[in-house]
Formats: structure tokens, C-alpha cells, sequence
């Protein structure tokens, strides 16, 4: 376990800022641009593929992905990004693997990402805790982003933090019945849905930290989304090869990367 007494601007937002961290990982995520993702402990199959789509696409372009170490959304989202891409906030102390099913990915996290907590070593989760945790992932994040939630959850709860904090909030589309805590933010205005992973993402892109990732230019090429005809006439054997590789992927014309 390390201590660390950083000025963290984001942290500014918080009721009370945290007198000190406690962290196992790589601090240099704090750095980049941040994506705070939240949301149900039993999500739908729907749900879960959709945030680890928008996480993975987050990381590619440069963006940390915050999330509270949870089953269900949170773990989805931490996975999608990759370890190396990811913090995950803590409930209790950093050497504590909670919950016991998340074992695995937390150690990947501690070793390539980042793993954050208010409490000391040995401490373990209680109730209030949860909800200091859930304050610090939505204070890390530029903004918050629910996979899904119903109307009496610690997700929801979260998303008052959202809103204390003047922080947009971004839901995705829901069935009715479904994730009637988004619906709701939708119907108040309180959030805004994310229709397209792509159009969403774009908003973060960073092509300093894509580069630092992947100086391979057809790649970065890649990552901004251009037209098959446009990849074609600048990589046109590279497109062909990268096609067959599984690398890239063509939807409606346009080439995303896999």
C-alpha cells in the first residue's frame, strides 16, 4: 500500500476533500482523460455488451475508464477497457480483494492500472463506505456515464453526486421496464442517451495518447473512423490484410477498429 497527498483537481468537486489516498498501481492514469462508468450489480445481457463496447472504445482512443470495482456494470467496464486502462475505487482497503468473485481482475488492475481507496489496509466494506467510494468515482470522471440502474440504487446515488457536482450524465437507451433510473433521467432531462458509441467517444479523442499507444499510422488511421473508400485509397493492400486479420471491421461503409 502507498499513500499519495496529490492536488487532484477533480477531487475539488467532492463535499470534503479526501485528506489522503491510499493506492496500488500506476498514478499516471490520473493524468488522462477520465470516463466515470456506473451501474447495475445484475445487469442485463444488453447492458453489459454495450458498456464494453463503449469502454473498449474508450481506451483506444486514450481515455481511463473509473469504475467502482463491482460485479456486474463495473467489472464489465473495467474488463472492456483493460487493466492498463482502468482504476478502479475501492469500498475498503487495496489489498482487500472485494468482492471475492472480482479476485482476478482487481490483481490484473493492481498490476497494470490503478487501485484507489479513502480507507487503510485491512479496512474492510460496510454500507458507508460504498457510498464514499461511489462519490470519488464520479468526482475522477470529466463525466458519468450509467449502464444501467433502477430507481432505488447506490447507482443512483451516484448520480446525485453527478448532478451535486454539475457533472453531465449519459445513460444508454433502455426497453421500458427496464433500467427505469435512466428512462427517468431521460424523461427529466437530467441525462443525455448515447445513441452512437462512435459520435460518444469521439468526443475524447486524443491522438497524443493514441500515438504513445500505437505508432503503427494505418492504426491510427483507423481510430478516427474514416470511410472504407478513404482507408482503400490511402492503405489499400494494408486494408485488405488488416480486414482478413480481424484488425478492422466494416459497418455501414465505415472502418472501425476490432
Amino acid at each position: 500500500m502507498s499513500r499519495v497527498t496529490l492536488e487532484i483537481s477533480e477531487l475539488m468537486s467532492m463535499k470534503k476533500y479526501p485528506k489522503e489516498l491510499f493506492y496500488r498501481g500506476n498514478l499516471e492514469l490520473l493524468q488522462r482523460t477520465k470516463v466515470s462508468i456506473v451501474g447495475s450489480r445484475k445487469p442485463t445481457k444488453y447492458s453489459r455488451m454495450m458498456v464494453e463496447k463503449l469502454s473498449c472504445e474508450l481506451a483506444k482512443v486514450g481515455v481511463c475508464v473509473v469504475s467502482g470495482g463491482a460485479m456486474g456494470i463495473d467489472a464489465t467496464a473495467h474488463l472492456g477497457a483493460k487493466s492498463a486502462n482502468t482504476i478502479a475505487v475501492l469500498p475498503c482497503g487495496v489489498d482487500v480483494r472485494y468482492p471475492v468473485v472480482n479476485k482476478n481482475l482487481l490483481i490484473d488492475i493492481e498490476k497494470n492500472g490503478l487501485l484507489l481507496s479513502q480507507f487503510e489496509d485491512g479496512f474492510t466494506a460496510t454500507p458507508w463506505s460504498f457510498v464514499v467510494r461511489n462519490e470519488l468515482v464520479v468526482a475522477l470522471g470529466d463525466v458519468l456515464v450509467v449502464g444501467e440502474a433502477e430507481m432505488k440504487s447506490g447507482t443512483m446515488r451516484s448520480v446525485e453526486f453527478a448532478l451535486a457536482m454539475g457533472k453531465e450524465i449519459f445513460v444508454l437507451p433502455q426497453r421500458l421496464g427496464e433500467s427505469c433510473g435512466t428512462n427517468m433521467l431521460l424523461k427529466e432531462k437530467k441525462a443525455e442517451a448515447i445513441y452512437d458509441i462512435d459520435a460518444f467517444v469521439a468526443r475524447f479523442y486524443n491522438h497524443e495518447a493514441v500515438i504513445e499507444k500505437n505508432e503503427d499510422e494505418f492504426i491510427l488511421f483507423c481510430a478516427t473512423n474514416p470511410t472504407y473508400d478513404e482507408a482503400v485509397a490511402k492503405f489499400p493492400q494494408r486494408v485488405f490484410e488488416a480486414e482478413l486479420g480481424g484488425e478492422i471491421t466494416v459497418v455501414n461503409g465505415t472502418i472501425r477498429l476490432a
